[in-house]
């Protein structure tokens, strides 16, 4: 889950502007929490997926 579209309960804008102090602290902890494959969307896995099949069929057909 990203910040974009989170709204602020106590000063009603967007968390990600962080107008307050509940705002940043929200937003520090959805950063925290994100972890290292937090990019990793449905395309970039599809993308992912698509490069590991490559590089399989071009390692078969280098072994036979």
């Amino acid at each position: 889950m990203t910040c974009d579209h989170l709204v602020c309960a106590n000063c009603a804008g967007r968390v990600s502007d962080g107008r307050c102090p509940v705002c940043r602290a929200h937003r520090a902890r959805l950063q925290e929490q994100q972890g290292p494959l937090a990019w990793l969307n449905p395309a970039a896995l599809l993308a992912l997926v698509a490069g590991l099949l490559a590089v399989a069929v071009i390692c078969r057909q280098a072994l036979a």
